[in-house]
């Protein structure tokens, strides 16, 4: 099987899938003044740019881990989250409270996705 690593660099690549599984994260890559439900809607719209890269969509994701600073975004963040997946759609997900790598950063998440057929190994 192989790995293929979408714009690799010496700490992270993009873009990781093996055997039909993808993995990446997103960080918010705008306007980084922006409240949660800002942050959250671009971190989303960029997964749907990288889900497309890899042949895939937001329905074939598996499962996401969301770290987010303050708890009390919580509520706004799930707004955003619910309105983003149709019914019945939404993978597994885990929400941690963590400090992440820029204190700019109100949310990050780690997807896992099944790759589109041109990317199953």
């Amino acid at each position: 099987m192989n790995i293929h690593r979408i714009n690799p660099a010496q700490r992270w690549s993009d873009i990781t899938v093996f055997n039909g599984i993808a993995h990446f994260v997103e960080v918010p890559e705008g306007d980084l003044g922006a409240d949660i439900r800002g942050q959250a809607a671009q971190v989303l719209a960029q997964a749907e740019q990288a889900l497309a890269r890899i042949g895939s969509d937001k329905t074939r994701l598996l499962s996401a881990t969301i770290y987010l600073t303050d708890f009390a975004n919580l509520a706004a963040f799930n707004e955003i989250w619910d309105a983003w997946f149709a019914p019945g759609t939404a993978p597994s997900r885990a929400c941690v409270k963590a400090e992440l790598a820029s204190p700019d950063y109100l949310v990050e998440i780690a997807f896992v996705a099944a790759a589109g057929e041109a990317y199953q190994g």
